[in-house]
């Protein structure tokens, strides 16, 4: 039976992951920040070890990984994080150098596999060059340097992938999921002004099954911009609108530059504050005007994860944040 050493195993993505691991019979160890999100989370054959590995000494990690076959990387900070200025500072502290440890101490430990859960704004950053997102942006340009950072620790000795995440729908014991805020967008609005792009999205469990997909069928420096579907925009948050509840919410698209300064202002207000996004809001604005559409049969063919019903995953998802 083969192991996988999962970072952040009591995670959203690590618990979906771990599950669909001991699915396909492999066992599983895990480190994970406390506090554990409920009681009995994990299955008891599960490894599982409550502390922060960025405190671990390499010989402790060393002994964590002993006789690992595969590692997952779920954990890390996404674009959601706005933190103090410079934000380049902060995502490169917090998602490459720890990956370029790990990724090292993995390799020493004999790991043959090791998958990054990383984020669609690197796919669309190489894509996008019009937008020019990796000069202005510290987020996308430290998930791509977070990327090959791992690839070249793992050179001629272990296989290293990236997963490429977009919108991600399901939940899980113990932990409200993340789209509280888009909810709060929705909530008793007569009016959500919206812009007239879309997105690729995916279930929880599409990315766990991915995950073991990388695994078993990734080859070394590949960068899989997985999906499961794409949606617009609008209907994301009509979706929102129905499950609240709220049948004379109008839900309307606005053009750009009618959005775009909103999004200005409020990112000169964060600037004002000494914060930074990781993508500045203009940005997301120009983003969000556009179709970060995915093909799944792109990755699907490769990693075989299964279809899901992605729409009923959004409402189930949405009404565990009320």
């Amino acid at each position: 039976m083969k192991k996988v050493f999962i970072l952040g195993g009591t995670g959203f993505l690590g618990y979906y992951t771990t599950k669909e691991l001991l699915n396909k019979g492999y066992s599983v160890s895990t480190v994970s920040l406390p506090p554990m999100p409920a009681e009995d989370l994990l299955p008891k054959e599960v490894e599982c070890q409550l502390g922060d590995i960025t405190a671990m000494s390499d010989e402790q990690i060393l002994a964590l990984l002993d006789g690992c076959y595969a590692f997952v990387y779920a954990a890390g900070a996404d674009e959601r994080t706005v933190p103090d200025a410079p934000a380049s500072k902060f995502f490169y502290q917090a998602n490459v150098l720890p990956t370029q440890r790990l990724a090292r101490l993995a390799r020493q430990a004999g790991i043959q596999k090791f998958v990054l859960f990383g984020s669609y704004f690197a796919h669309f950053t190489e894509a996008w060059q019009d937008l020019n997102l990796k000069k202005d942006n510290a987020y996308p340009r430290t998930r791509l340097l977070q990327e090959e950072i791992a690839f070249m620790e793992g050179e001629g000795e272990m296989d290293v992938m990236s997963l490429r995440l977009p919108y991600i729908f399901g939940q899980m014991p113990g932990r409200t999921p993340l789209w509280t805020m888009f909810v709060d967008q929705v909530r008793d609005q007569s009016f959500v002004p919206v812009l007239g792009g879309g997105t690729a999205m995916v279930t929880v469990q599409q990315v766990a099954e991915a995950a073991v997909g990388a695994i078993e069928y990734g080859t070394h420096r590949s960068s899989y911009a997985i999906s499961g579907m794409n949606m617009k925009f609008k209907d994301f948050y009509q979706i929102i609108a129905d499950v609240l509840g709220q049948t004379e919410t109008q839900i309307t698209v606005l053009p750009l530059e009618q959005m775009k300064p909103g999004f200005d202002e409020a990112d000169a207000h964060a600037t004002a504050a000494g914060k930074e996004h990781g993508i500045h809001l203009g940005y997301t604005a120009m983003i969000q005007d556009r179709d970060a559409y995915l093909n799944p049969e792109d990755t699907m063919s490769i990693l075989k994860f299964k279809e899901a019903d992605i729409p009923a995953a959004i409402r189930e998802t949405i009404a565990a944040c009320l």
